[in-house]
């Protein structure tokens, strides 16, 4: 390994450690809302979007230190296991970025990707809750809200919606941090 390398190495592990920490303290400290099965804490996916644009295994390494998070914030296993069901899109979005580089800016473009996304995440939080609420594991709020209401419309739709707006707020941020890190990327900010 050359020099270079080495230190690329070493800056990409270092990036992904402190996107990892910040994805801990992000659902530790930040004020959540929670309805039945569905809890949505503003920002607790912008780590795993930042790590997206840098590579898939950044990606992958952030997603579990966010569920880590996740799972050590107390919160219940349901939670835990909507937060780990983020590596499927987090991992769909960081293979489409490596094989197609894309800017991310406030474009129709980003913006649909970021719906993509939103759309897999929602889907796979609604997998999640889907088998806790016909384990007859949730809470009796949620059974008397119903399936559709409960899962469907809280975690689903809700997630969605979640889902875009830290997908907007991680575009923002990566124009700036985009910048400044020294390591190749998959995803380019634009001026």
């Amino acid at each position: 390994m050359n020099r270079k390398s080495t230190m690329q190495s070493v800056q990409t592990m270092t990036i992904a450690a402190l996107l990892c920490a910040v994805g801990i303290v992000i659902p530790m400290t930040f004020p959540k809302i929670a309805v039945g099965p569905a809890s949505f804490t503003l920002a607790s996916h912008v780590p795993v979007f930042l790590a997206m644009f840098i590579s898939p295994g950044v990606a992958a390494v952030v997603t579990l230190g966010t569920t880590l998070g996740f799972f050590l914030s107390g919160l219940p296993l349901v939670i835990t296991l909507r937060a780990l069901s983020h590596i499927v899109f987090i991992m769909i979005g960081a293979l489409v970025l490596k094989k197609r580089s894309a800017q991310m800016n406030f474009s129709v473009g980003s913006f649909l990707f970021g719906l993509f996304l939103g759309v897999i995440h929602a889907a796979c939080e609604v997998v999640v809750v889907t088998f806790f609420f016909f384990g007859g594991q949730l809470s009796s709020a949620t059974y008397s809200s119903g399936y559709i209401t409960s899962v469907f419309l809280l975690v689903g739709l809700g997630g969605l919606i979640h889902s875009m707006v830290d997908f907007g707020i991680s575009v923002a941020a990566w124009k700036p941090i985009s910048k400044v890190i020294r390591i190749p990327v998959s995803a380019k900010a634009k001026g």
